[in-house]
């Protein structure tokens, strides 16, 4: 008689190359070790995609910390295919005497969040829409968007959505994109912690669903120079200490109040040195693009899918309240980099902005890559970095961004990013694409 396996636990954290990591424990024993966690290291944090840590680094071989589960956290499945569920609970570095880390990415998302609520009485609200796409597969040819494109590949997209329900994800929507065998996956608004923690959970979902049909499941920027980019959608707004809703005023332009306009203006302000936090990678850059429905630009707009900030539609059939779906979405990001540290980046700039009482920004039609220089400036536009050399340079040099964490987190980001660059040095893009297909 074969024994009964018990089911394992991963405790996990999600490192600065956007690679969710961590240690298993058996199911029995979770709340357990649920009041120390699991041992963990400094050295983590200069990981690399490759498996390597990045050398220099500040931490060397010595130390030790803990991730601390949260048990509120917890996504748990069935349905992806494999013999034992899928069990994450995703946790927070501490150091031994239990203090947080200075180097944990959802730490820091937690305390912007109390920041801003603490500064302004604003809670966010967000979600996450996640493309990816489906190799191995060997479908045949289907329109983009089409039914045809979703059934080719059943029963995977109901499974999918089911394995995500179980998990307590809230899946809303899933779709044949517009690339070759490419899906979107998005689930429902919820606060900005949550929001980040189903981000990783469907990441890892969707990898081993995908794999146990006998697919690749790539969440990366580009899957080749030329591909229909991968990217990541955030969206959010802002409610009051009473839940209301307070990103909407039908009496200013674009319908945006004059608290998300001031958050606005501040993320647009640090927008460049933003953009390596959340879209982290070299082949990021082949996406952020003019007229490649990313963005390209330090640019507000209302429903335009070229801006850097696009201003949501809202639905006004059956009488639905615009006021509660009305949302902003930052468009500069991939799952290549961390949705903690970019959720956290985004609010920390956005709270620079209000803190500052910065204006709306104006609110740009027509593309900015065809206007003169001089209409771009009077207009506030400044182009995103080209290159991830560029857009690190652009953080180091952006102090008030840099200054929102400790110098040797910054250090050690830097690094990881550095041996990217030096990775990929004289490669060719497609090579440089393919190499990101394999690794997310």
């Amino acid at each position: 008689m074969n024994p009964v396996v018990e089911p394992l636990v991963a405790i996990v954290t999600t490192d600065l190359s956007a690679v969710t990591r961590g240690r298993s424990v058996t199911q029995s024993r979770l709340e357990k070790v649920a009041g120390t966690g699991i041992g963990w290291l400094q050295a983590n944090i200069s990981l690399t995609p490759f498996n390597s840590i990045a050398n220099p680094n500040p931490w060397g071989s010595s130390g030790d910390l803990r991730i601390l589960p949260d048990l509120n956290a917890r996504y748990r499945t069935s349905l992806t295919g494999a013999e034992t569920p899928f069990d994450m609970v995703p946790g927070d570095i501490v150091e031994l005497d239990g203090k947080p880390w200075l180097g944990c990415t959802r730490t820091m998302l937690r305390d912007a969040l109390a920041d801003l609520k603490a500064a302004t009485g604003l809670s966010v609200v967000a979600t996450f829409e996640q493309e990816f796409q489906i190799f191995g597969a060997d479908f045949r040819a289907a329109h983009s968007l089409s039914m045809e494109a979703l059934r080719r590949a059943d029963p995977f997209a109901p499974q999918l959505m089911a394995a995500l329900e179980q998990a307590g994800v809230s899946p809303e929507v899933i779709i044949a994109e517009f690339g070759d065998d490419q899906f979107e996956v998005t689930h429902a608004p919820t606060d900005a912690l949550t929001a980040a923690d189903r981000c990783v959970a469907i990441r890892e979902i969707t990898r081993e669903l995908t794999r146990n049909f006998g697919w690749e499941a790539t969440f990366a920027p580009k899957a080749a120079p030329d591909a229909v980019g991968n990217g990541v959608h955030i969206h959010f707004s802002f409610v009051d200490v009473n839940g209301d809703p307070v990103t909407y005023d039908p009496a200013l332009p674009g319908r945006l109040s004059a608290k998300a306009g001031s958050f606005c203006a501040g993320v647009l302000r640090h927008l460049p040195a933003l953009t390596v936090l959340t879209a982290s990678s070299v082949s990021s850059y082949y996406r952020l693009k003019p007229h490649s429905w990313s963005s390209s630009y330090t640019w507000l707009a209302d429903k335009d899918r070229e801006a850097t900030l696009r201003i949501c539609p809202t639905v006004s059939i059956g009488g639905r309240d615009p006021a509660r779906q009305f949302n902003i979405e930052y468009r500069a990001a991939d799952a290549t980099a961390n949705p903690y540290l970019s959720l956290a980046a985004i609010i920390r700039a956005g709270l620079e902005g209000l803190k500052a009482n910065l204006p709306t920004p104006p609110l740009v039609t027509g593309d900015p890559s065809e206007m003169t220089a001089e209409e771009r400036q009077s207009l506030g536009l400044v182009r995103l970095p080209e290159t991830l050399e560029a857009a690190l340079e652009a953080l180091q040099a952006d102090t008030v961004v840099t200054g929102w964490f400790a110098p040797v987190f910054i250090q050690s980001f830097a690094g990881v990013k550095r041996a990217e660059i030096a990775r990929f040095a004289g490669m060719e893009p497609a090579a440089i694409c393919d190499t990101y297909r394999k690794l997310y």
